[in-house]
């Protein structure tokens, strides 16, 4: 379908389509500089943006990587077996915000710096992406972040670290951007290190220190946990979800956010380290 054929089908005027397409918030696509919109996927966008749309029986996590996180959408996967897709592919905050412009994902979880910046911080971040009008911060949790060891290491200072092999995590990842930001209070930048390689995720990152690739890298207190490696805390970090507005009220969501806070949640969450579920599912930030 072209834009007058979009407009004519949705009842708006063509401006508006535009508008819609441009900011990402209708399925379209460009071929040989002129908006194509599929009919199926936006019958399917239609529906979808009803809180009791077709789409409700879906959660698709992108974003950060975090352990907790995992056994969440995990457990709610298998609670609702065949009754509702639950996935979760970690590959960065900034990466898993460009999805969710592109509305490949329902959801995408960041942290973007220390706890007490966040409120600053993140919705300065989300708003450089478009269809962030009709998005809403959703607080997940604070985790402890900082350097994940290869076992026997044990610095009297960080600093030490600067010396050793460095796993990486990807440009644009809130691992390496809170690397970044410490090196900086050292007076270094990431030329300072000696790099093995680059990792995507912090389970990537962990399975490669417990190989013995590499000696450090920047990573969570709980991925550490989980793979029986050495910590170092640098600094508390807020771990937020943003989504839609629509998504907010998904039952989906609700029964996600409802396992961090349930008893099982926080056994684990008290068993890995680091976590501070106090204001778990509290709103923190939408748009004007």
């Amino acid at each position: 379908m072209n834009v007058k054929q979009v407009a004519e089908y949705l009842d708006l005027n063509e401006k508006k389509v535009y508008q819609l397409a441009n900011e990402a918030r209708i399925p379209a696509t460009k071929a040989t500089g002129k908006w194509l919109f599929p009919r199926s996927l936006l019958d399917r966008w239609l529906l979808g943006s009803c809180h009791e749309g077709v789409m409700n029986d879906r959660l698709l996590l992108a974003g950060s990587d975090d352990v907790l996180l995992h056994y969440a959408s995990s457990r709610l996967a298998q609670q609702l077996g065949t009754q509702a897709l639950v996935g979760y592919t970690p590959c960065g905050t900034r990466q898993g915000l460009a999805m969710l412009a592109r509305g490949h994902v329902d959801l995408c979880a960041i942290h973007w710096g220390q706890a007490e910046e966040a409120h600053l911080r993140h919705p300065a971040l989300v708003q450089q992406y478009q269809g962030h009008r009709q998005w809403v911060i959703v607080h997940g949790f604070r985790r402890v972040q900082g350097l994940v060891l290869r076992q026997g290491l044990q610095p009297k200072e960080a600093k030490e670290a600067l010396d050793w092999r460095w796993a990486m995590r990807q440009e644009g990842a809130g691992s390496q951007r809170a690397l970044q930001e410490w090196l900086q209070t050292q007076g270094e930048s990431l030329t300072r290190l000696e790099r093995t390689l680059e990792v995507n995720s912090e389970r990537e990152l962990a399975a490669a220190i417990s190989r013995g690739d590499a000696d450090v890298g920047p990573g969570a207190q709980s991925t550490a946990t989980e793979f029986g490696l050495g910590f170092m805390p640098l600094s508390q970090e807020c771990f937020d979800l943003v989504m839609p507005q629509g998504v907010f009220f998904r039952t989906l969501l609700q029964q996600l956010i409802g396992w961090l806070q349930s008893p099982e949640g926080r056994e684990l969450a008290a068993r890995l380290g680091g976590y501070d579920l106090t204001q778990s599912g509290k709103l923190v930030w939408s748009p004007q």
